[in-house]
């Protein structure tokens, strides 16, 4: 594989040479200024879709300049390993690096887990990196006491699938409303959610205030919110990593659609079986929490259950290894590119 800086060096060539980025990418351009804005937040999970966006922004002239990354420690960063994958924090730093782009973590204290067993108490703070680089602690103190002792559920409800809310949604609103540079100018959240997902996503807005948006407030907060690859396919999504020859996380690799949790709550009956299979003590973790709780993830079947009925993706062990460990040590972009196993497969459980 040719080193990154070589990549990247013929990426950004390539990028200078179009004459009209638009129209090497999907007709739907924005229908609004994108030269607008101060600063543009892509909220990244290291997936393809935020991939996506990233590529799509830098076509349509975007400065890299003003792009940042954020990220959503889902397991927190007090210790819990339970429901990403090791690798991803790694990954998104490496993308980060590649890019020349500053990555922001945000996290619920003590992660899923922490809100998993939630007993009697209130819920955690939340921790994110302001932009002048201070390490804020907030929230949690005014809670009321409460109980969770079972996972979220499979649902478009957010009160009863809590893991979007507590672990992303949540935490980007606090920390967009408590950096007070968010005061200053406009900013543009960037998401890769697609209408190809799922009917309750096909129903997203392209383009819209952002939850966060205070701009006729008393002291405004002007926060937009764009999902630029939201009538995007899946092909289009892999067609435009190609040409730039952008790694996917390696969840793809190991065989599954989608680069969320590792023990995502979506998880169809072949993906339980090759997180058994490639992750037997982790699997065993939420295996046995079910059993504790009384309350299973699927409705009428354990993950065991589940991954009984299922049959393993059986995943090349090098990925396996490579998704599983702490530190990503492969290029970002690669040559030859490699479509993952995972692309254009069976949806392995997504997003409602």
């Amino acid at each position: 594989m040719s080193s990154d800086l070589d990549l990247l060096a013929g990426f950004e060539s390539e990028l200078a040479g179009l004459a009209h980025p638009a129209a090497a990418v999907p007709p739907d351009a924005p229908s609004f200024n994108l030269d607008d804005f101060d600063r543009y937040l892509l909220f990244t999970s290291g997936g393809k879709d935020s991939a996506a966006c990233l590529l799509h922004m830098l076509e349509l002239g975007v400065p890299r300049s003003k792009i940042e990354l954020h990220h959503h420690r889902t397991d927190g960063y007090e210790g819990s390993s339970l429901m990403d994958w090791p690798c991803t924090d790694s990954f998104v730093k490496e993308m980060a690096r590649a890019f020349g782009l500053p990555l922001f973590f945000s996290w619920k204290q003590f992660g899923i887990e922490g809100e998993l067993l939630r007993e009697n108490c209130g819920t955690a703070p939340i921790v994110f990196t302001r932009g002048d680089g201070t390490l804020v602690t907030m929230g949690g103190e005014r809670s009321k006491p409460n109980t969770r002792r079972k996972f979220p559920q499979m649902s478009a409800n957010l009160n009863v699938r809590w893991c979007s809310g507590v672990s992303k949604i949540d935490v980007a609103s606090r920390m967009l409303i408590n950096d007070p540079r968010f005061t200053e100018g406009k900013t543009l959240v960037i998401t890769g959610e697609r209408a190809e997902e799922s009917s309750n996503r096909a129903r997203y807005a392209v383009f819209e205030p952002d939850r966060a948006d205070n701009r006729h407030g008393r002291k405004p907060r002007w926060i937009d919110h764009w999902r630029p690859v939201h009538k995007w396919t899946e092909k289009q999504v892999w067609a435009i990593m190609k040409k730039y020859q952008l790694a996917a996380h390696p969840a793809y690799f190991v065989g599954l659609s989608r680069a969320s949790c590792r023990h995502c709550i979506f998880l169809g009956s072949n993906a339980w079986a090759t997180m058994r299979e490639i992750d037997p003590d982790g699997f065993a973790r939420i295996a046995a929490y079910e059993v504790e709780f009384g309350v299973t993830i699927h409705r009428t079947r354990s993950v065991v259950e589940q991954a009984d009925r299922g049959t393993s993706y059986a995943p090349d062990p090098f990925w396996a290894k490579v998704a599983m460990s702490k530190e990503y040590t492969l290029p970002i972009f690669m040559d030859p590119w490699i479509l993952p196993k995972g692309a254009l497969a069976e949806n392995c459980g997504g997003p409602t």
